[in-house]
Formats: C-alpha cells, sequence, structure tokens
C-alpha cells in the first residue's frame, strides 16, 4: 500500500495544493513553520480520521475558510485501480470521512484500513505525561487491527460516562439507588475485562518485537514495558463493589482500565527519571518501529511512516542506523520531515533506493 498523491484544500496553512509522492522515500524539506508537519498530519487524518497533533478539528481549519477537505489517492496491494480517500471537516458540523465518494456510517469503520505509524518530536509525552497519555497511544496502536477492541473500548468509555454521571447525581440528591448502580456496574465489568486481556495479550506479542527492534539501533540496554491494571489486583466486580464508597464520594470511577497504565524502563530504570534526551527518544522511535511491524504482522500489508523531525538528540550512528532501517525492504512508503535538505540527502547519497524531494517554501 502508498499513498500516490495528496489534495489539500484549507487545510491549516495551505490553501489549495497537491503533491505526488513516491512509493518508497519522501523528503519533505522546508523551513520552520513553512507547513512540513502540517502534510504529515493531513496524511494521518486520511488514515486515523483525526489529527495527529491537535484533536481540536477547527482549528484545523484555514483562518477564514467555512471547511477543510483532504483527498488522497491510495493504491493498494493485490487490489487494481485508486482507492480515493477523502477527509472533509466544515465549521459547526460533524466530520465526513468516504472511500471512492461512500461515506462511512462511523468513522470506527474506517480504522485500520489505510495503516500508518507516525514518530514525532511530540511523543516525549508518552514519557513525560500521564497515563492517560500512554493509554491512549497503545489504544490507538491496537484499534488499526482489532475492530472488537476498538467497539470494546467506545462502548466502556460511554458507560464510564454514565457511571460517573449517576455517581455525581446520587452525591448531589444524597441518596445511593443499588440496583441502577448494579446495572452500569455489570456493563463496565464485561467490557473492562476484554480490554484488560485484549491489553494484557497485545503487549505478550508486542514486547519481543520491541527489543529486537531496539537491539538493532542500540545494544547497550535492556528495555521493557510493564502493564499496570487494577485487574492484576483482583476480580473487577470485587474490586467495584469494595471501592464503592469512594467512589460516591469522589463523584467519579476511581477503577477500571479506563486508570491502566505502561511504564516504560531501561536496564530496569524508569526511562523518565535516569534517561538521556537521546535515549529517550530512541526509546520511542523503537516503540513507533515495533508498532509497524506488529501491524505488519497482523495486517499482512505495510503501514505508512511518517518520520518528522526525528534526527534531532540522535547521535550519528544511531541516525545512519535508522535511515537504513526504514528504506530497507521490510518497510513500504516512507515520509521525512527535515528542515536540512542537505542532510537528508546526504543521507539517502550511496543507497540504492528511489526518493522524491518536496520542498515547501
Amino acid at each position: 500500500m502508498f499513498l500516490k498523491e495528496i489534495q489539500l484544500v484549507n487545510f491549516k496553512n495551505y490553501g489549495n495544493v497537491t503533491y505526488k509522492f513516491s512509493p518508497k522515500v519522501n523528503c519533505i524539506a522546508g523551513l520552520n513553520g513553512t507547513g512540513k508537519t502540517n502534510l504529515l498530519d493531513a496524511i494521518h487524518y486520511l488514515s486515523m480520521t483525526k489529527g495527529y497533533f491537535n484533536h481540536a478539528e477547527q482549528l484545523s481549519i484555514r483562518h477564514e475558510a467555512d471547511f477543510f477537505a483532504i483527498h488522497g489517492d491510495f493504491i493498494l496491494d493485490n487490489i487494481e485501480g485508486t482507492n480515493k480517500v477523502s477527509c472533509i471537516q466544515q465549521r459547526d458540523k460533524r466530520k465526513i470521512v468516504k472511500v471512492n465518494q461512500k461515506e462511512y456510517d462511523r468513522l470506527s469503520e474506517h480504522i485500520g484500513n489505510y495503516p500508518s505509524v507516525m514518530i514525532s518530536p511530540y511523543d516525549t509525552d508518552y514519557i513525560n505525561g500521564n497515563s492517560d497519555v500512554r493509554r491512549r497511544y497503545f489504544d490507538s496502536v491496537i484499534s488499526q487491527f482489532d475492530k472488537i477492541y476498538l467497539d470494546s473500548l467506545i462502548q466502556y468509555n460511554r458507560v464510564l460516562a454514565h457511571r460517573n454521571a449517576l455517581l455525581k447525581y446520587f452525591n448531589e440528591k444524597q441518596s445511593f439507588n443499588e440496583h441502577e448502580m448494579s446495572i452500569w456496574n455489570d456493563r463496565m465489568i464485561d467490557l473492562g475485562q476484554k480490554i484488560f486481556q485484549i491489553r494484557k495479550q497485545f503487549l505478550e506479542g508486542f514486547l519481543p518485537v520491541f527489543n529486537r527492534i531496539f537491539s538493532l539501533i542500540s545494544s547497550h540496554e535492556t528495555v521493557s514495558i510493564d502493564y499496570k491494571s487494577h485487574l492484576q489486583e483482583g476480580d473487577f466486580a470485587t474490586l467495584l463493589k469494595a471501592t464503592q464508597q469512594k467512589d460516591y464520594a469522589a463523584q467519579y470511577s476511581t477503577v477500571g482500565t479506563h486508570k491502566d497504565d505502561f511504564l516504560f524502563t531501561m536496564d530496569t530504570y524508569p526511562v523518565k527519571r535516569f534517561c538521556s534526551q537521546g535515549q529517550q527518544k530512541t526509546f520511542l522511535i523503537v516503540i513507533k518501529l515495533a508498532q509497524f511491524e506488529y501491524i505488519k504482522q497482523l495486517k499482512g500489508q505495510k503501514p505508512l511512516l511518517l518520520l518528522d523531525d526525528v534526527f534531532d538528540k540522535l547521535d550519528e550512528i544511531r541516525v545512519n542506523q535508522l535511515v537504513s532501517l526504514v528504506i530497507s525492504d521490510d518497510y513500504g512508503q516512507v515520509f521525512i520531515t527535515d528542515t536540512h535538505k542537505d542532510r537528508m540527502l546526504e543521507l539517502l547519497k550511496n543507497k540504492d533506493v528511489h526518493y522524491n524531494l518536496i520542498e515547501i517554501q
């Protein structure tokens, strides 16, 4: 699978522009603020139906315009012709995603059909941010290949919102209805157990891939990702019963898979506290490359790989190892942004790979 062409209309700083891409490596060069990252974000919209950097859709519409539209022509493996994916957002209206002019009933139906992996400087939030950030990331990874998980996650979040609203209502009224609460508890337990098991199974399969790729880029450290969940401590129903009074007082659900976390370690120490910026960046890049490999194995399809400003804070050896890895036959279409055109061209010099250079003014 590869993206042959993209058209942006009123998307962020773009008016109306079309770019054609190489099926292998695409170098996007330009000064800061010219729109390199915005171009990658537009590709992410076509893959995931939403932006990578800003989930406030209205802010992606160009100033004074009424809408933005992104149109992409995909060439799929073993399928003749082109699939045209369109993502359209009008001000104060719901987003529309179409494939070959046919609109989806639910945006979630599109997730995973055109998989992609983004590597960005903003990924440091996975290390420095709270558990919500890491959990949302791994949710997005699993959702690209497991529709049951995505549906369970959507339903769980709805049930959680209802349960929290009910706790708040009971607290305000100074009353508690055991039967009414048990209805939402039962649904939350069923969905939470599914989510817990799928996350657990995912990490068991993901970790060997992660460790293998890390050894290709850096052989000096030992790394791990540990899954932490309340459901490891006991039965979900028992946990909810034990925290019922606490939930009532707090007016929200204090236990459940919405509190799960993924802990990153290097040589048994937390990456957040004991690793340099270069080590942290290497850790995050390898997580994304492992995500790529894992999705490829499960779907039999190479995702798009989007590398936004990845060379900063990496030493020359790791940069060369990374570039050699992503231009290999193991990877498909790659997009790389950098402020230094010459640096990208130098890295690709003498390498037997087809590439396209796009200079954004």
